[in-house]
């Protein structure tokens, strides 16, 4: 069973190669405590038997300057696939796709909505601002999945957008962070559901997601987790370490979020596991 961790961080130590130039003005905490380069990166994917990985671009460290993650990815093209950061808004977005997607080897690409933090402000006014329409257009057209970092309260903005693109690749960063306030019946799961009925919407089990869940009185995450199979549908999960974001080995975050999978058939598992995230990216590739 191969598996394939979709979210994972490298940062170089050599800052005149690679400057610091944080979106926001502020570098995250993590980056500056517990950084790991690509090669530490591929030492924690080793120990852990994790075999392909997504790493996506730092950009509360390089800003919009993908140069790390792609050289990365020119090392190293059989372990690592990449997303990469671009701003939506600028008048050149679609030029730098076309760089950093079709010269320099990366997949996907990434947008922050919402994150629940005041460091890296969301562009414009989300996904949905008119002036990111040209963007979603070359997207759809070219198969690149984008990542979204989003609240579930958000769900509005990014279906209004897949309303013009019903098939557009979507990987929820932390799951969307669903809403399970009050516990069960989760109902207020209903919010993020409503993205279901697009095939191409997948969520990425993470740390932060089933932490901020840990911390929801009533919450059981696994119980969250077992509604969002249920909701989505098992071969649209995927998990990611966010390592080294989060805190702890590459293994131990690996092995807490597949705690969460219960009652999953060998087929569900295989395909959270790994063979989800391949497909999407291998059908990005041949797209």
């Amino acid at each position: 069973m191969t598996q394939f961790d979709t979210h994972t961080h490298a940062i170089s130590p050599d800052t005149d190669r690679y400057p610091v130039q944080p979106l926001g003005g502020t570098r995250s905490e993590w980056s500056q405590t517990r950084a790991v380069d690509i090669d530490g990166l591929l030492r924690s994917l080793d120990a852990a038997g994790v075999e392909r990985a997504a790493l996506v671009h730092a950009s509360t460290v390089y800003g919009f300057d993908n140069s790390y993650a792609a050289d990365a990815l020119d090392r190293h093209p059989d372990r690592l696939v990449g997303v990469c950061a671009v701003d939506f808004l600028s008048p050149t977005a679609i030029d730098d796709l076309r760089h950093w997607i079709g010269e320099r080897g990366f997949s996907g690409v990434r947008i922050r909505v919402s994150d629940g933090t005041t460091a890296v402000p969301a562009q414009g006014s989300g996904v949905s601002d008119e002036g990111m329409a040209a963007v979603w257009d070359y997207l759809d057209t070219q198969h690149i999945p984008v990542c979204i970092q989003m609240h579930s309260k958000d769900t509005n903005k990014l279906v209004s957008v897949l309303e013009r693109h019903p098939r557009l690749t979507v990987l929820l960063d932390h799951g969307g962070r669903p809403n399970a306030a009050g516990g069960p019946p989760y109902n207020g799961l209903d919010e993020l559901a409503t993205l279901s009925k697009y095939d191409g919407v997948h969520l990425k089990i993470t740390p932060p997601m089933l932490r901020r869940l840990g911390e929801e009185p009533g919450v059981d995450a696994i119980e969250v987790v077992g509604e969002l199979v249920h909701r989505f549908g098992a071969d649209h999960l995927m998990w990611g370490s966010n390592f080294p974001a989060s805190d702890g080995t590459l293994a131990s975050l690996r092995d807490s979020i597949h705690s969460h999978f219960v009652g999953l058939t060998d087929a569900q598992l295989t395909g959270v596991l790994g063979a989800n995230a391949a497909r999407v990216y291998t059908a990005s590739a041949a797209g």
